[in-house]
């Protein structure tokens, strides 16, 4: 059953330096600041495609005017700040991200139409633009941040790859279940408490301890199961729940990065949440259609599972560890 599944996981990871050279899906992100007295500080931010700038370009709402500067790379991406006047407000406006339908990216935009009310919304390139409500409303925000969570999670390759892994080392489809209930309860509180406030922690050594994490994953599932280790043999609930704590900062870390919306904290970060536990139930539902489908098509696929479980630990410990040591180097 896992046999074409842990091919495809290994193409993937064969492909990740080709992602990472680029930066090609990197999402574009432009934010207006409220400044007072109808002025707000404009970043726009371009992804990186080799060497030069996505061609795509921030509109803003009729009326605003202000000069843009040229974009100056930083390492992985191109971006500008300047100030931008808008006389008539954003309320009623348009924002549009211009020839964004001719990439595969996606854009956030993050916006205040008085200072501390922030709002996100996230561009596609099939919805390319979007028109300012004057209140975004609970429907807004939920529609908003469900949808940033659900592409969080689904972008998150390291995340996804620890679930992944967790589903081949737990067997028995009992665990399997108050494992993954653990992780989701786990990460769901430090992903609370982080953006709220009340826990803060250096992104690199939490990016870190999330790859670490995923190569202990990787060498339990290269051991024989009676050498394995017997905390993650038998209660995998409590391993997946203390590691879930530690991928619980790293989605908070991707929530301070988006903002959340003054006066709607609670209902934000409950929607943000929901979009991760939804990507993350369409991840676990694929992953088990398409091996149930495998597992039809090709019966004799179950007497290779053993060796390719043991060829994809070994693939799935190696990119995790290069994560490692590339997030402490950053550090």
């Amino acid at each position: 059953m896992r046999l074409v599944l842990l091919v495809a996981l290994m193409l993937v990871a064969a492909l990740m330096p080709m992602r990472g050279s680029a930066h090609a899906l990197d999402p574009g992100f432009l934010e207006l600041g409220a400044l007072g007295q109808d002025r707000w500080r404009v970043t726009w931010r371009v992804p990186d495609l080799n060497g030069k700038p996505m061609p795509i370009l921030a509109e803003l709402p009729e009326g605003c005017a202000g000069e843009a500067p040229a974009l100056q790379f930083d390492g992985r991406a191109w971006s500008s700040v300047w100030i931008a006047t808008c006389a008539k407000g954003l309320q009623g406006g348009a924002i549009r991200i211009r020839d964004l339908e001719r990439t595969r990216t996606e854009a956030l935009v993050r916006y205040e139409l008085q200072p501390g009310e922030t709002r996100v919304r996230r561009l596609t390139p099939g919805e390319t633009g979007f028109a300012i409500p004057a209140d975004a409303g609970v429907p807004g925000i939920l529609q908003s941040y469900v949808s940033l969570g659900v592409s969080h999670i689904l972008q998150g390759i390291d995340h996804l790859l620890f679930v992944f892994a967790l589903l081949l080392l737990v067997r028995d489809r009992a665990r399997l279940f108050w494992a993954i209930t653990a992780f989701t309860l786990a990460h769901s509180l430090t992903l609370a408490a982080a953006a709220l406030g009340w826990l803060s922690v250096a992104p690199p050594p939490v990016e870190a301890v999330i790859a670490l994490s995923i190569v202990f994953l990787a060498y339990e599932l290269a051991l024989p199961p009676r050498r394995r280790d017997p905390l993650a043999e038998r209660w995998p609930w409590l391993v997946s729940f203390a590691f879930g704590l530690i991928h619980g900062l790293g989605f908070a870390g991707a929530l301070r990065e988006i903002g959340l919306p003054e006066g709607d904290i609670p209902l934000a970060l409950f929607a943000f949440n929901l979009g991760v536990e939804l990507g993350q139930i369409l991840f676990i539902g694929l992953v088990v259609l398409v091996a149930m489908a495998l597992t039809r098509l090709y019966p004799g696929i179950r007497r290779l599972a053993r060796q390719m479980t043991r060829a994809a630990s070994y693939a799935i410990g190696s990119l995790a560890a290069f994560w490692v040591i590339q997030r402490l180097a950053g550090f």
